[in-house]
């Protein structure tokens, strides 16, 4: 009887781990502060800094930002309704003016379904129709026999459907169906270079659909397709408990908090998860928006998919501005990196001197300030990315990949990184 009570003591604890993924217990003063790191950001209030996800990320949270929050949702309501009005932009590389992208439309119909708003009316109606038409125009370059090529991402892609579920408007069988291929055919979603994240996102898009059963057609095909991603986000769990990354483990963990199919093996992976994010947390890891706004739905055990019903009445404490540290009247300490360029002709290798702390965006502006250095960027949600270095344009296709020397791709973006002392950046043009 001792060897059966034991046995049925432990098969009860791991039946316990295999109920459910939760990410709780987490400092709430580390989860204050996380969310303290948004409040500058809603103050940039031109076109192109206004970021959907920061407005959703606080709606899912615990947390919120008072009157500006409400303000931002305004903010951003101006912008993109007058977005739409405006003639599609010129091909000059000036972005200031350019409608926004899927990805963009996409997040902002998230954030006015985190208000507890649906879609509606010709405004409305001409979101919904704009966003269907992105997807339209990726599936047929996708096209019939799936050998052709994305114009942006799967990830965009997964997206956009995620956003159209949450306010309960269909999508073609056909456009669904892409998307499934591309997870049922792992080398397409590998194309993309952070295919944890896409994977995640396509994720996201097919539980909304199983849950809303906007296509019943197709929906055992859905339910096994969600089944591949999460194993496949499980296998890529790292020794040290992030799912491929640290910056890609909080959407993964959107999906897995939400995940209808318990196991011990999510159980345990969750587990090592939350270590490993607690850790982040007390070293400040997290900085960028985007990243900040897809974890502290994670810590309110939400995600993108909790839009179908948001539960806008739930108590939310409020953000006060965290304390301003006085600046300590120091000599600035300089480091020296060198930044290298390849892909062009001729190669460029020159020693760059910045404050300790600047970011490798600041590295590049002090490059171009004293040197031939020439670069530009384009704005996004996640930050700047490099379109041109030395007057190489970035072709169809291509992007500038940022990476520590020899061979290490940056996990963050140029506003985000901050190289260390004696570091070597190299700037590579690579295909994919």
């Amino acid at each position: 009887m001792g060897h059966l009570g034991a046995l049925l003591f432990l098969l009860g604890g791991l039946g316990a781990l295999a109920q459910i993924c939760e990410i709780t217990e987490v400092d709430s003063t580390l989860v204050e502060r996380l969310g303290q790191r948004l409040l500058p950001w809603m103050d940039r209030l031109s076109p192109e800094q206004l970021n959907p996800s920061i407005y959703v990320g606080l709606r899912l949270s615990r947390l919120q930002a008072g009157a500006k929050e409400a303000h931002y949702l305004h903010s951003l309501k101006l912008s993109y309704q007058q977005s739409l009005l405006r003639p599609s932009s010129s091909k000059d590389g000036n972005d200031s003016e350019a409608k926004p992208s899927m990805g963009q439309l996409a997040l902002y119909l998230l954030a006015l379904r985190a208000n507890c708003e649906f879609v509606g009316g010709r405004k409305g109606d001409r979101l919904v129709s704009q966003l269907k038409r992105f997807l339209e125009d990726e599936k047929a370059a996708i096209g019939h026999n799936h050998q052709g090529h994305l114009r942006t991402s799967y990830y965009q892609y997964g997206l956009g459907i995620l956003a159209l579920c949450v306010h309960q408007k269909r999508v073609h069988d056909s456009v669904v169906g892409k998307l499934l291929y591309a997870v049922e055919h792992e080398s397409h979603l590998l194309q993309d270079h952070v295919s944890v994240d896409t994977m995640a996102m396509a994720g996201l898009a097919f539980s909304c659909l199983e849950l809303s059963n906007l296509n019943p057609s197709q929906r055992d095909r859905i339910s096994l397709a969600l089944r591949r991603v999460q194993e496949k986000i499980l296998k890529a769990q790292t020794p040290e408990g992030y799912f491929g990354n640290v910056y890609s483990t909080p959407l993964a963990l959107q999906l897995l908090t939400g995940s209808l199919s318990p196991t011990v093996e999510l159980g345990m992976a969750c587990l090592k998860a939350k270590a490993a994010l607690q850790a982040s947390l007390q070293h400040k890891t997290f900085q960028n928006p985007l990243m900040i706004s897809q974890l502290l739905p994670v810590l309110n055990q939400k995600s993108y998919v909790d839009l179908i019903s948001p539960d806008c009445q739930a108590p939310r404490a409020l953000l006060e501005p965290a304390p301003e540290t006085p600046p300590q009247a120091q000599v600035p300490e300089f480091i020296d990196v060198v930044l290298k360029v390849s892909g062009v002709s001729p190669s460029y290798t020159h020693s760059v001197s910045v404050p300790a702390g600047s970011s490798l965006e600041d590295v590049l502006k002090n490059a171009q300030e004293h040197g031939r250095f020439r670069f530009r960027t384009q704005a996004s949600l996640s930050g700047p990315f490099l379109t041109s270095v030395l007057g190489k344009k970035a072709g169809e296709r291509e992007f500038w990949q940022v990476l520590q020397a020899p061979d290490t791709p940056l996990q963050q973006g140029i506003a985000d990184y901050r190289p260390k002392d004696g570091e070597t950046i190299e700037l590579r043009l690579v295909s994919w």
